[in-house]
């Protein structure tokens, strides 16, 4: 059995949001990243989608991008982007997976799930903009979900370790988002994997801040192929 991860997926099979003007990176993705999602991922694995799933605005407009997802291989965490306009309560969202009939997609939202060896903890974070006062308001209602999530980690299984999935980098343009960071170092987090980037090249990938690993896994950095992050038993 493994963990993987890829984000920013951006489906829009409900929805005129065609992501090919973005690039011909994007041309036929859905079907480059199903067949691709296929050969790696089994049903015993569970690939985690830190945010931008849909474009859709409403549930009801996601429901095709779930039903694509739920008939991919593996269990699927879902955790928020900045994009997905559809997010709901928890338990609004629970109802309307029962009610269509999506039975392999969970939430990742001040919660934690046990992978084998691993816990795995999340939350959207944010991009702090030095001076906003908006921002600062968000960041630490974020910070308070990452606490609320490493928690839940803990109580599931405190010796094993905790891998934990953003949206938004940690650190960017050598700017860090401290209130974030503060807390994975106060958790002892190793191993973050992140989305929102779109278009960039590795060498301006931050990949360590303070310690801590971090990797890029939007859909488009990975060539619509799902990152392996752990094997387990």
């Amino acid at each position: 059995m493994s963990l993987f991860a890829i984000s920013d997926l951006h489906l829009s099979f409900g929805c005129d949001k065609p992501m090919d003007v973005f690039g011909p990176k994007w041309t036929s993705y859905t079907d480059r990243l199903r067949d691709n999602w296929q050969k790696i991922v089994t049903d015993d694995d569970t690939v985690v989608i830190n945010g931008d799933f849909s474009w859709g605005m409403t549930l009801e407009e996601a429901l095709d991008d779930f039903k694509f997802l739920d008939s991919l291989n593996g269990k699927k965490l879902i955790s928020k982007g900045n994009h997905d306009y559809w997010w709901s309560t928890s338990s609004k969202i629970t109802q309307f997976f029962e009610k269509n009939d999506i039975k392999s997609v969970s939430l990742l939202h001040n919660n934690a799930y046990l992978c084998g060896d691993v816990t795995v903890a999340g939350a959207r974070g944010w991009m702090l903009e030095v001076g906003c006062e908006h921002d600062k308001k968000i960041i630490n209602r974020e910070a308070m979900r990452l606490r609320l999530s490493l928690n839940e980690a803990k109580k599931l299984d405190s010796e094993k370790e905790t891998i934990v999935f953003l949206h938004y980098p940690p650190k960017h343009n050598n700017v860090t988002c401290e209130p974030i960071v503060d807390v994975l170092k106060t958790y002892g987090v190793k191993q973050v994997y992140f989305g929102h980037l779109h278009g960039i090249s590795p060498s301006f990938v931050t990949d360590e801040v303070d310690g801590i690993r971090t990797k890029l896994v939007s859909s488009d950095f990975l060539s619509f192929v799902p990152l392996l992050v752990s094997k387990y038993s």
